[in-house]
């Protein structure tokens, strides 16, 4: 039997309707930007392989701190004991962070970094006697797959199953070129008709809802709306965190800092799951209490693995190579120049870039559903074209590893002009 044979028997995979999705490309070996499969086909996994992976698969520096701390310590409980990895990966990040951000709590994935977040803003204002049980956040924003994740979520799709199950959420619109004052009343009205604990959002990009961008500005004005109402601010930069925008963190744009931040995805280059919650000094003290009810009650059986925190490590410095950092500055320029182009395109109606992201939007005649008949037509003409893509809807974007080629980010470009023609 093919793999791809023995997994039609044994694997269910996420977001995924088996019926009618095509068997899964089966992925033998790696190499910085490429991929190949079973049949010893090349791919150029344009989108980082969902967002993780910004130093190239089977990157020889992180796979070698990971083995020299397999073989040193492996695994230990976090309860009651610490280690080396953890205290290492919280000294770095306090010098990459916002001056604000204090403590720092590992957890498993983007999902559960979000999870803690939410729970802590909640419980924060209990500690204090305080009752406030309504989070908000942006239409369209996705937040993970665990239950407040979820109920922070937008995209219907992802929770219509779940509804009535959900804690108390209410949505602003996101500040996009022209809504910036509507979001802004909003945010305002619903501060005021409700016990607002907190607002999360994604800084700066909305991923899964196709890349939708807007203004540090805009962010800066509803993060004072929020601290002028003693609402707690959440960054979830899980997606945007660690170079993905140009900067480290995307709220490095911003004048302002939020009071938490969630980080997972790039965190450990692509290699080993973990997550970091982030929390200014205050949000920490109002669980430090000779009440034990007042604690933290969350954790994870691998919470703060110390492989995963040398694989972090790891990550934070290549990420701050200047190497890297240049890598950074022309994948933006070859996306800026392919932008010039493609705008002028007569299926394109919008395109946008940040740092290493560049989107763009395609004409449609009907309404397009996120995992409709253009985005699949699309997708297997990419696969096809031996470029790995994931369209949403009828928008198209590129997020690749920060080790990629020109020539590698100009075939990605000429596939997805070639892909206008078909739609």
């Amino acid at each position: 039997m093919t793999l791809t044979e023995k997994d039609s028997q044994y694997l269910w995979h996420p977001y995924t309707q088996h019926k009618t999705a095509q068997t899964p490309i089966a992925i033998t070996r790696g190499e910085g930007a490429l991929l190949w499969d079973e049949n010893n086909k090349q791919y150029i996994d344009a989108i980082a392989s969902w967002w993780v992976n910004p130093f190239g698969h089977s990157n020889k520096f992180i796979a070698d701190k990971i083995y020299k701390q397999l073989t040193t310590l492996e695994h230990v409980l976090f309860g009651g004991f610490t280690h080396e990895p953890a205290i290492q990966v919280a000294e770095k990040l306090m010098k990459l962070l916002p001056e604000n951000q204090q403590k720092i709590f590992f957890s498993d994935n983007g999902s559960t970094s979000v999870e803690v977040a939410i729970k802590v803003a909640l419980q924060f204002f209990y500690n204090k006697g305080e009752k406030r049980t309504t989070i908000i956040a942006f239409e369209d924003a996705f937040h993970g797959d665990t239950f407040a994740a979820m109920a922070a979520s937008g995209i219907s799709f992802y929770t219509q199953a779940f509804q009535g199950m959900f804690i108390d959420v209410v949505r602003i619109p996101v500040p996009i070129k022209g809504k910036e004052q509507l979001s802004f009343d909003t945010l305002r009205r619903v501060i005021s008709e409700n016990n607002c604990a907190g607002f999360i959002f994604e800084p700066l990009v909305q991923g899964a809802a196709g890349m939708v961008m807007y203004e540090p500005e805009t962010l800066d004005e509803l993060i004072k709306i929020c601290r002028e109402n003693n609402v707690l601010t959440i960054a979830d930069e899980v997606m945007t965190g660690f170079g993905k925008t140009g900067k480290t963190f995307a709220m490095d744009y911003c004048a302002e800092i939020p009071d938490m931040m969630c980080l997972s995805k790039a965190l450990t280059g692509g290699t080993i799951p973990m997550a970091i919650t982030t929390f200014t000094q205050e949000i920490f003290e109002a669980f430090y209490d000779e009440d034990i009810n007042k604690a933290l009650f969350h954790g994870h059986t691998f919470t703060a693995n110390p492989t995963g925190c040398a694989a972090a490590l790891a990550s934070f410095e290549l990420l701050q190579t200047p190497e890297m950092q240049a890598n950074l500055v022309r994948i933006n320029q070859k996306h800026l120049d392919f932008q010039e182009y493609i705008k002028k395109h007569p299926k394109v109606t919008t395109t946008r870039v940040l740092g290493t992201i560049f989107a763009l939007e395609i004409k449609k005649e009907n309404e397009e559903t996120y995992y409709g008949t253009m985005r699949t037509k699309l997708y297997n003409f990419f696969i096809e074209n031996g470029v790995i893509l994931r369209p949403v809807g009828n928008i198209v974007y590129i997020l690749p590893p920060y080790i990629i080629s020109d020539e590698q980010l100009d075939k990605i470009y000429e596939v997805v002009e070639k892909a206008l023609e078909i739609v």
